[in-house]
């Protein structure tokens, strides 16, 4: 009870704020119609709008919300199938710019986390942060072995923060699909919860180290993309601690070209980076805006914040790699066949009719330069086939498609001429030739069949113990039933032998 009193007053609130911002109306169209009962709201509210763009208005209205609403907007674009195309390439473009908390503060996070004293730690701290974000906030420090860092510190309550919106999300989103078919097939509470898990791993700064190490370790071999050292020694639960990045935002592109760098080449390694990470090794930076991205000497793309990361397994990263191909090779006969391999289309769904609409898809970008591509045409017809053809969404996926979207921003404003499918194209074609192609798959099979030839021994030690087993247990079986009979035979030999002898001892007393 007193739950949901305090789930509704925290909704009243968030509604409020998007109210404020007309954002409220623009929040519930995404879902259907106006209710009518709100029609005049937004009459109220003009003198707000923001160029006159819903999604302005919206974005401006989760930054009023604070820190823990800028992050779960920001999760909010992964799902352009529920928020649409426009709003969800407008969320990604929130600024997760904040005011930073007080260094005294940084301070007394450090030094208990760390069981040290910041002299100790550290010979230089800046006490002014060099970046303030909605979770966390960076201080450039140098170690007592003269290494130069970047302390990142977990801002103090945020944890608290986003759980009692979150809670409050999941509580809204069970009753939307409770009362709407439409919402169960979208599964919000399924997004929320998705939300969650990414939100409470960035809560935990040891797993954002675990994550760069492994990144580090799965990228060694690329001489085009990088990833910082962690400080293990000053690194825990809320602070992490990297070797700093000598390199030029990607913010600052008049800079990179004053360096003699080059912004194609950079546009080049960070989709051909990124795409190699999501094929290889299933294991991928899932926040690749332009403030987690260096320029860096030989046009090394150099990333940082691993604090949101992707997976996918290997059956959906073949699958990936077939669409992808596809389209890259306007083969939808392939594309049609990876969808329904992997399950996205139901099997009673039209294969031909689905294969035209990929095609209706596809055609329309085959050969043109990325400025000329409308990315949020292309997934808004994505999504809708998505609903024509029955598709549920794939959770697995949702970080995929934010970043695709996202470096795609990223290499177009490096170079506006870039051609996504020709960047690809040598990542991709080079991943389905070793696992995708004929002698690829008789290798898989014959590998399969080996590994299986080698344990041929081991299976049958483990047929033979079973089967011994077996044995052994119908042995003890027929054991105890000619126990059981010989002990029944005693009772009926017994019942038998006193009747008998009752009855001479009735005939001799008679």
């Amino acid at each position: 009870m007193f739950k949901w009193a305090r789930h509704i007053s925290r909704i009243i609130k968030v509604g409020y704020t998007l109210s404020k911002h007309d954002a409220l109306i623009d929040m519930l169209e995404l879902f259907g119609d106006r209710p009518k009962a709100l029609s005049q709201l937004s009459k109220f509210n003009r003198k707000h709008d923001v160029n006159g763009k819903p999604e302005t208005r919206l974005v401006i209205a989760l930054q009023d919300l604070g820190p823990s609403f800028i992050k779960i907007g920001q999760a909010l674009a992964t799902r352009p199938d529920i928020i649409g195309p426009e709003v969800a390439l407008d969320l990604l473009k929130l600024q997760d710019n904040v005011p930073p908390f007080p260094e005294s503060q940084a301070r007394d996070i450090i030094e208990d986390d760390l069981g040290a004293s910041i002299e100790e730690l550290f010979d230089e701290f800046e006490k002014t942060p060099i970046a303030a974000a909605s979770i966390a906030q960076v201080h450039m420090a140098k170690t007592p072995e003269g290494n130069k860092v970047a302390v990142k510190v977990l801002r103090p309550g945020i944890a608290k923060a986003f759980g009692r919106d979150l809670e409050a999300f999941r509580w809204l989103a069970g009753i939307f699909e409770f009362f709407s078919s439409e919402a169960r097939r979208l599964r919000p509470t399924k997004v929320v919860d998705t939300i969650a898990e990414v939100i409470a791993l960035e809560m935990d700064l040891r797993i954002e180290a675990a994550a760069a190490a492994e990144l580090k370790h799965n990228t060694k071999d690329n001489p085009y993309y990088d990833v910082p050292s962690v400080d293990w020694d000053r690194t825990s639960r809320q602070v992490l601690t990297t070797n700093w990045v000598d390199g030029i935002s990607f913010k600052k592109l008049d800079e990179i070209k004053k360096a003699g760098l080059d912004s194609n080449k950079l546009a080049e390694n960070l989709v051909q980076g990124f795409l190699g990470q999501a094929l290889n090794d299933g294991f991928f930076h899932a926040d690749l805006h332009q403030g987690n991205l260096f320029a860096c000497k030989g046009n090394k793309v150099t990333a940082i914040d691993f604090g949101i990361m992707g997976r996918i397994d290997l059956k959906t990263r073949k699958g990936l790699a077939d669409i992808l191909y596809g389209f890259a090779h306007q083969d939808y006969d392939r594309i049609a066949k990876a969808h329904f391999d992997l399950g996205y289309v139901p099997a009673d769904q039209d294969y031909t009719k689905f294969k035209q609409a990929i095609r209706a898809i596809g055609e329309p970008v085959v050969g043109k330069p990325l400025r000329e591509i409308s990315a949020g045409r292309l997934l808004g017809q994505l999504f809708e086939t998505t609903a024509t053809f029955n598709m549920h969404t794939q959770p697995q996926l949702i970080l995929l498609q934010k970043t695709m979207v996202t470096a795609e921003g990223v290499a177009l404003n490096l170079n506006p001429d870039i051609n996504m499918w020709e960047a690809s194209r040598p990542v991709i074609e080079k991943w389905v030739s070793e696992n995708l192609s004929p002698i690829a798959i008789l290798k898989e099979g014959a590998k399969t069949t080996f590994e299986t030839l080698a344990r041929l021994p081991q299976i049958i030690e483990d047929v033979e113990q079973v089967i011994h087993q077996m044995r052994e247990m119908q042995s003890k079986s027929a054991r105890r039933r000619s126990s059981l009979k010989l002990f029944m035979y005693g009772i009926v030999g017994g019942l038998l032998g006193s009747a008998i002898g009752y009855s001479l001892y009735m005939l001799l007393i008679n």
